[in-house]
């Protein structure tokens, strides 16, 4: 007898060639003739010719109900299909078991298939800053659901609002629902799907195993007030919390910032003169978009914490905190404080059935606003004062040798991680302080941030023929990613080669945060990479500030470039066969 098997599993590696191997062997046993097309997380192996098809007697197909195979190739024929799991017992028995229960396969029983087989997925990705991480997170999930046979619409919530909005009816439709996010989302419309929670780091990184995860993992989810109740969870929420608050002042910086940089056009003190542009853009800038970060920084750890009850005495909080000088370390305890009293308040505090109602709009922000403020008046607000003046004091004060090794500090954690919570605990730091006027920091940060995904870039420049081609392309986009201080464009590679990328990107985003910090660069703008030279002061020194960025980039693209060990399929490689 002639056959022809296709194998394919989720993972697309060892149970797709561990099935194809047992049923060759299986089929060497019955003495018939096997064709076996392997499909594994690179590309299928072995294809069947269609004369293959053609001439066999049954088509077998081993593979998850909800792995795509083509079978629109088979109508006409004899076919059988199982879970791929299901001849690993005894691989001989049933291989005669398919071939005897084969039936031949119609268009019509295709098409239903297709439809009836095919599970769909929904998704949402949101990261802090609402750039990078959300949109790569985003392809990412869409290129491996679709490689593995699924359906799938992912809603990105970015810094430009969300995107590609999922429906009340695909939400219906949907078998599962994703969550890649690194801030707090509303997950309210989800009620009563499977639902499986990840970061986006993670949906990034490993893709496939997160989609196989979701699947065994996701549970349905019943909205209800947010609870950490393990210990770990809540150092996760914590971390979230912060980056709630991160992200929606993160839009005030930089309007703030760039307006105060624009006044700089006229004159570094041309704002002095009132009735001027320049004046005008500074109140823009310094006295509105500056003075409302610190209250939304706190409102917003307050929201993520507690949702809409937390938002009032979160800004009250935060107001608090800006006015008696506690800065964004004052903010973000009121914050926190803020959030966690108005969840308590909503947790434990019960009323009569008909005073329930009350609860969200009257007890809660008034009792949840006079703990926070009379916590932040009479308890925080004077020692966090202290502190943040003390460290603003201690930042524009210090000498060289203390400004270089700060430099290396945040340039190292820029590095580390390319976006993860080392990064942007060193983002964080840097963006607030600017609302104390301390702009060095800041400079520092962007400049070493920018270095990996460029390095990266230079890298596959300098070593073309260490690297495969798809990694060409992927270091032509790094640069350009890097250009505009987007360091997730370095991922790909760290992921493939940690243990080389990740020191080379510390080394060079060290060197550049150092001489930058040794240069006294000054940068408003908390975003924007190189493309913020083209407003006048808004980096000082602009030259220094290049030197400081392509000397690091240097080093990151020359180490990595020597200490990459060529591909498999490298231009290299290539031309060693060829010869």
């Amino acid at each position: 007898m002639n056959i022809s098997i296709v194998t394919a599993c989720p993972s697309g590696i060892a149970t797709s060639l561990i099935a194809a191997g047992l049923l060759e062997k299986a089929a060497a046993e019955l003495k018939w003739q096997a064709n076996i097309e392997r499909h594994t997380s690179l590309k299928a192996t072995n294809m069947l010719t269609q004369l293959q098809i053609e001439q066999a007697d049954c088509i077998v197909i081993a593979a998850n109900e909800n792995i795509a195979v083509d079978e629109q190739r088979f109508v006409g024929k004899r076919v059988f299909r199982a879970d791929v799991t299901a001849c690993m017992e005894n691989p001989t028995a049933w291989l005669q078991k398919a071939v005897e229960q084969a039936s031949e396969l119609t268009v019509e029983s295709v098409a239903t298939q297709a439809i009836s087989t095919k599970k769909k997925i929904v998704a949402i990705t949101a990261c802090p800053t609402g750039v990078a991480h959300t949109f790569m997170a985003a392809e990412a999930l869409e290129t491996e659901a679709k490689r593995q046979g699924y359906e799938i619409k992912v809603e990105t919530r970015g810094s430009v609002g969300a995107k590609n909005q999922l429906t009340a009816e695909e939400i219906e439709a949907a078998d599962l629902v994703i969550i890649a996010a690194d801030i707090d989302v509303d997950l309210s419309r989800f009620n009563g799907k499977a639902l499986y929670k990840t970061s986006t780091g993670l949906a990034l990184k490993k893709t496939s195993q997160e989609i196989e995860k979701a699947f065994e993992q996701a549970t349905p989810y019943t909205h209800t007030v947010k609870e950490n109740s393990e210990k770990k969870e809540e150092k996760a929420g914590v971390y979230k919390h912060l980056m709630t608050g991160v992200s929606y002042m993160l839009p005030l910086v930089v309007a703030g910032g760039l307006s105060i940089a624009l006044s700089f056009v006229f004159g570094i003190e041309a704002f002095k003169e009132q009735g001027t542009l320049a004046a005008a853009l500074m109140k823009i800038g310094g006295e509105s978009a500056f003075a409302l970060m610190v209250p939304v920084l706190a409102g917003f750890i307050a929201f993520s914490i507690a949702d809409r009850p937390g938002l009032a005495p979160g800004l009250i909080g935060g107001m608090l905190a800006s006015a008696t000088g506690a800065g964004f370390l004052g903010g973000i305890v009121a914050g926190f404080l803020a959030g966690y009293s108005a969840k308590f308040l909503a947790e434990k505090v019960k009323l009569p059935q008909s005073m329930d109602a009350l609860k969200p709009i009257l007890i809660i922000p008034l009792v949840a606003s006079l703990i926070t403020g009379l916590v932040m008046i009479y308890i925080v607000g004077g020692p966090v004062s202290a502190a943040m003046e003390g460290l603003t004091h201690f930042l524009n004060t210090m000498g060289s040798a203390n400004a270089v090794l700060l430099g290396v500090i945040l340039g190292c954690m820029m590095c580390f991680d390319l976006g993860g919570p080392v990064n942007k605990a060193a983002y964080t730091f840097g963006v607030g302080l600017l609302a104390s006027h301390t702009y060095a920091p800041m400079a520092a940060v962007m400049a070493a941030g920018m270095v990996p995904a460029m390095g990266m870039g230079l890298a596959t420049f300098l070593a073309k023929r260490k690297f495969a081609a798809s990694e060409n392309e992927a270091g032509k986009a790094s640069f350009v990613l890097g250009l505009c201080f987007i360091s997730e464009g370095a991922i790909p590679f760290a992921a493939r080669d940690p243990m080389r990328v990740i020191p080379c990107c510390m080394l060079g985003g060290a060197l550049t945060g150092a001489l930058s910090m040794l240069f006294g660069a000054k940068l408003m703008a908390p975003h924007g990479g190189l493309f913020v030279l083209l407003i006048p002061n808004a980096i000082t020194p602009p030259l220094l500030y290049l030197v400081a960025i392509i000397a690091g980039t240097l080093v990151t693209g020359i180490s990595y470039a020597i200490l990459k060990r060529p591909e498999e399929n490298s231009a290299t490689e290539l031309d060693t066969a060829k010869a």
